[in-house]
């Protein structure tokens, strides 16, 4: 198997799920060290780009970047140039420096089309900084919500920033009412590594309102059948720790919530939870940030 293509989480998964020796032969090709042309086109037409870092003790954050359509582009295939600088509130914002690992998700609800590249910051700068792609791959069009975003820079008004451990009782109605969020996780050597596959990662995750459930502070989210790289849970399996940021689709609020994850890999248990679902992620709240209008987009 390529060893730079799936680090040891991802092919422990691989093999779980039946899929080692398929992935050994596809993943280098479905794959890439640089964007084609169609990902590059793709990431210059958004209002919006979800990013994944990580912070000095590890923990990896989820965050959102807007601006007018143009705001990304793509200079040349290796290189993902971003035009946008994040409110001091934003857990990323103290985030990007020279050499950070990054992990990027492009994604156009409404049409559901979806493109993700892993890389590093490079040339950080006062109103935005470029990424190094490491990997460059496309996503399927599954559980993706259709609503069409648009940058509004007069709707970003941002409250406060309101802190607490574990969830409160909004933080757990916001989860409850989620059809969608964004997940960020890492490789634990993200930091200081320049391996392809030891970065950070930040993935989609959607479904019916509800289709998270909420018990406590711990939250259950259901894996169904995707692209078999195990991208997510393949980091989870070496570092637990994990962020979850949900945005109000009517009101522009952002919360965020950091987590610790326990993998359920019983098919069998998990269909009669979830019907389809292959496996379930356990995710133990450990506290919770929540901005309200915290970002320039209006959604229809």
């Amino acid at each position: 198997m390529d060893e730079e293509t799936f680090h040891a989480g991802e092919r422990e998964l691989q093999a779980l799920a039946g899929s080692a020796e398929r992935l050994a032969q596809a993943g280098p090709r479905v794959v890439r060290d640089h964007m084609p042309l169609q990902h590059r086109d793709f990431f210059s037409q958004l209002p919006f780009l979800v990013a994944g870092m990580v912070d000095g003790a590890g923990q990896p954050w989820a965050g959102v970047f807007t601006g007018p359509p143009g705001f990304v582009r793509s200079p040349d295939e290796r290189l993902l140039r971003i035009e946008a600088k994040l409110p001091s509130h934003d857990p990323l914002a103290a985030l990007i420096a020279d050499g950070a690992p990054v992990g990027l998700l492009g994604i156009e609800p409404h049409t559901r089309r979806r493109n993700r590249l892993n890389g590093w910051v490079t040339h950080p700068r006062k109103d935005g900084f470029d990424v190094a792609v490491g990997q460059s791959f496309g996503n399927c069009p599954k559980y993706i919500q259709a609503r069409q975003p648009r940058f509004d820079p007069e709707a970003a008004s941002p409250d406060t920033p309101e802190h607490g451990v574990g969830l409160d009782d909004e933080a757990r109605g916001t989860i409850t009412n989620a059809d969608t969020f964004f997940i960020a996780t890492a490789h634990p050597q993200a930091r200081g590594s320049h391996e392809r596959a030891h970065g950070v990662d930040v993935s989609h995750r959607g479904g019916p309102a509800g289709f998270v459930r909420v018990d406590g502070d711990r939250l259950t989210v259901p894996d169904f059948v995707g692209n078999g790289f195990f991208n997510t849970i393949g980091n989870l399996v070496l570092e637990p720790r994990c962020s979850l940021l949900f945005l109000d689709f009517d009101q522009g609020d952002a919360t965020w919530v950091t987590a610790r994850s326990e993998l359920s890999w019983d098919p069998g248990h998990a269909a009669r939870a979830y019907p389809g679902a292959l496996r379930l992620l356990h995710l133990q709240a450990a506290s919770f940030l929540r901005v309200r209008r915290s970002r320039a987009l209006r959604w229809c």
